[in-house]
């Protein structure tokens, strides 16, 4: 296969790198089915070409009965039908290759599905046996060993155990057909050795590596409780030695997969979703272990200058001493989109936000998208490697709106009827201004569309200069002027309360987080994220100043 843009001499290309996270379900349908799939993705290949992006992350495609959005894997080596084959994904790292993108995709390390052969294989095994010790079996508490063996809970909602027709249980962190796999196994290990290995050769050029740190369980008996908060970076901190996350097992797998990445020419490349707190999260990052690992903290920050201050010295200086970077992410398939979360107000719980279809607290759409865009411009401007989620350059916002026949996201079922769940992240991409899917395909897309985006569409914001869409393109074009690697230093004189400055090489970057404009030196705004008046700077919004 053809190799992406670079050389082995530029092998730390992804320290400063744009990559855009694809839902393939969501982005576009290439057999007209109503399904997005890999054949959609490299028909729309020149639009991430367009957009200037270093590479694209696939989100999962392997065989998969979809209990939650492919991340129940049933075959780590194979292309679910209905995203396509074996061959559509080779095409696609061709096309994309030939295009200088590359190609990240998910690994799912902490489960399998219930389908998978090893699971259905334990399940007629009998207790005791190599079968189920792939997973993690155990009896129930009580005299009838009817309750679960401890109070770990689901992150969709429940008990973290299941029982089996033998009495037994299983563990499964979220979907009850996502049994958890046992890491203490060696063939586990192995197993996943291995499918990095089968992929690499297919040409894939890194991994986002799926719950990272929450792999490894301590299993002795009998199974100590947690004390259970909301939510993973609250229960670490109530529980130091937590039995199934952060345990410091975790990193040795990482190491072992460092390992096999660098023994690939060029070296492949590892991120990890790991939510925790800072100096926990850093643990994961070095020359020996993870390359990079997605900063929450940027994403779940309040639109405030003084608090993104605030999170951002704290993940640059702590990713420079663990020798990796920053890397900025908005929003992705799990999270409500920018465009909304900016536009409510401060505080607002999300997840009643939505039960209410968007209307409690009402959200402000034109304040939303215009603290979207500028935070977008803040992200891109920073040091370190910027993830964009499919839809943000267009400025999408959540529907927030859809119809409990509609919501397909197992969060719904599994809280009994009290959470929506993320699919209003996960509405099909609109390409075109008309059409059953405004483009995604030629039939209407497994989740509707509203009505109104059909001026949100690709070929509705192509050309148009005011556009978020051409803001992206010209931003990312911007970005390529910044000096590799360079870090940035805070303006003193501007950098003062609701205002965020600081400067790259001859670049200066304004944000204004307040409602009033604030003035602006002498410069050449390169990329702006609204119009702006003579020699200031509106509230909401950000701009990049050329000042040498």
């Amino acid at each position: 296969m053809s190799a992406p843009r670079g050389t082995p001499e530029t092998d730390a290309w992804w320290r400063d790198a744009v990559i855009y996270q694809i839902y393939p379900r969501s982005f576009a349908d290439g057999d007209d089915n109503g399904t997005g799939d890999l054949i959609g993705v490299a028909q729309r290949i020149g639009h991430l070409a367009d957009l200037g992006v270093d590479a694209l992350w696939l989100s999962p495609f392997y065989p998969s009965p979809m209990a939650d959005g492919g991340y129940d894997v049933a075959d780590y080596r194979d292309v679910d039908p209905r995203f396509g084959s074996l061959d559509d994904f080779d095409a696609l790292v061709e096309a994309a290759h030939g295009r200088g993108i590359r190609i990240y995709i998910d690994i799912v390390p902490n489960h399998t599905s219930s389908a998978h052969p090893w699971f259905q294989a334990a399940l007629a095994a009998p207790k005791g046996s190599a079968e189920r010790d792939r997973y993690v079996f155990r009896d129930g508490l009580g005299p009838d060993g009817d309750q679960p063996p401890s109070n770990w809970a689901s992150r969709f909602g429940g008990s973290a155990w299941s029982r089996t027709p033998d009495g037994q249980w299983y563990l499964h962190l979220f979907h009850q057909d996502q049994p958890d796999l046992n890491w203490s196994n060696p063939e586990v290990r192995a197993e996943f050795d291995d499918i990095l290995r089968f992929w690499c050769r297919r040409g894939v050029d890194g991994f986002r590596i799926d719950v990272a740190y929450a792999m490894v369980k301590d299993l002795d008996e009998p199974l100590r409780d947690v004390v259970m908060v909301p939510s993973h970076a609250d229960e670490v901190a109530a529980n130091p030695d937590h039995p199934f996350l952060d345990r410091p097992e975790v990193r040795d797998i990482h190491r072992e997969w460092r390992r096999i990445l660098d023994g690939f020419t060029p070296p492949r490349v590892a991120i990890g979703e790991i939510w925790l707190p800072t100096d926990r999260r850093l643990r994961y990052l070095g020359p020996d272990k993870l390359h990079q690992a997605f900063d929450f903290d940027f994403l779940l920050c309040p639109w405030d200058a003084a608090a993104y201050r605030a999170v951002i010295d704290e993940a640059v200086d702590g990713a420079t001493a663990a020798g990796s970077v920053p890397t900025w992410v908005l929003g992705n398939h799990d999270t409500v989109r920018p465009a909304s979360k900016f536009g409510l107000p401060p505080g607002t719980d999300t997840t009643a936000w939505l039960m209410s279809d968007g209307t409690a607290p009402p959200a402000d759409p034109a304040l939303g998208l215009r603290r979207a865009r500028a935070a977008a411009l803040l992200q891109l401007a920073l040091p370190g490697a910027a993830y964009i989620y499919q839809g943000e350059e267009l400025g999408l916002p959540e529907v927030a709106d859809l119809s409990p026949e509609q919501l397909q996201d197992p969060v719904w079922e599994r809280s009994r009827h009290t959470a929506k769940g993320r699919d209003g992240c996960r509405v099909p991409i609109p390409w075109e201004k008309s059409g059953p899917s405004l483009g995604f395909g030629r039939t209407a897309g497994w989740l509707p569309q509203p009505e109104d985006w059909s001026d949100l569409s690709v070929a509705a914001q192509t050309g148009d200069p005011g556009s978020t869409l051409e803001m992206y393109r010209a931003a990312l074009r911007a970005r390529r002027a910044l000096s590799p690697g360079t870090r940035f230093t805070w303006d003193r004189d501007l950098n003062v309360g609701y205002v965020l400055a600081f400067r790259r090489d001859d670049h200066l970057i304004v944000v204004n987080t307040g409602s009033t404009p604030v003035p602006l030196p002498p410069g050449e705004a390169v990329v702006a994220s609204t119009d702006l008046p003579p020699a200031e700077l509106p509230g909401d919004a950000t701009v990049w100043l050329r000042t040498g």
